[in-house]
């Protein structure tokens, strides 16, 4: 998710946008969402470390303050249980709302990247985000160009649709495309994923082994428009213009399992 405030209210403008349509035989579904009981790779961790080992993957927890939001984010607010599941939670700490996020110390590219998540990201509060999605490091590009998101939001309430599938393009003069989408009540664990290949980024959602919704965005200048170079994935769990949930509650997220198959193009 973008750092910038004005990013976010840019997404949401456009979301009647994108390049592409729905395509149902853009790829196959993955398996089914069952959490497994241990998640191979993972290594437990209490809230408050620096990095966690999730999946077999490590990553950088962030603290400090900024965008998007902007928020202000805490390692307390990260931990990886006994079953190897990363929780994402959004607390207040001496008085101050705080968020979370982790970014993969290594960069990955083209492929298939699933997430398995235990809870209910159609149901968030109106003030909270989840975001699944890969960010550009300074030698890839700025802000608002390089990025891939799965994020559920209704941005302060503004959206009907909890769902947002959006890629923002490899340069800054091409828009971006991005997909609303209203994930229906799950039954507590969900699967959401993206396919990014040099031409094209696809999209599908799981309940089970039910498929909620897809997108595919394959377009014409897909040099242009589609990321090109590898990135860092990111999970987020934060709040809308820094602003506390409308029901005055913490929430927390869990993601049972993170998988990357990479493709060459």
């Amino acid at each position: 998710m973008h750092r910038s405030l004005s990013a976010t209210a840019l997404a949401f403008a456009l979301a009647a946008c994108g390049g592409g349509g729905t395509d149902e035989e853009a790829f196959e579904p993955q398996a089914a969402v069952v959490a497994p009981a241990v998640t191979p790779g993972s290594v437990p961790s209490a809230p408050g470390a620096d990095q966690v080992v999730f999946s077999g993957h490590t990553f950088q927890v962030r603290s400090g303050a900024g965008g998007p939001g902007p928020n202000t984010w805490s390692t307390q607010n990260v931990w990886v249980d006994g079953n190897g599941w990363l929780h994402l939670k959004i607390s207040q700490q001496a008085g101050q709302w705080t968020a979370a996020e982790v970014y993969t110390t290594e960069a990955l590219g083209f492929g298939t990247y699933q997430f398995k998540i235990a809870g209910h990201p159609e149901a968030l509060d109106d003030n909270v985000v989840l975001g699944l999605f890969n960010y550009p490091t300074p030698d890839v590009g700025p802000d608002g160009t390089n990025e891939i998101d799965i994020e559920f939001a209704t941005w302060g309430g503004a959206q009907p649709q909890h769902g947002n599938w959006t890629v923002w393009p490899a340069t800054a003069a091409t828009p971006l495309a991005t997909h609303p989408w209203n994930p229906l009540s799950t039954t507590g664990a969900s699967t959401h994923q993206f396919t990014w290949s040099a031409k094209s980024v696809a999209f599908q959602s799981l309940d089970g082994k039910r498929k909620v919704a897809s997108w595919n965005y394959a377009p014409r200048n897909a040099a242009a428009v589609v990321p090109q170079q590898a990135m860092p994935l990111h999970m987020n769990f934060w709040l809308f213009q820094g602003q506390a949930p409308t029901d005055a509650q913490e929430a927390e997220i869990v993601v049972t399992q993170f998988t990357f198959t990479a493709r060459r193009r």
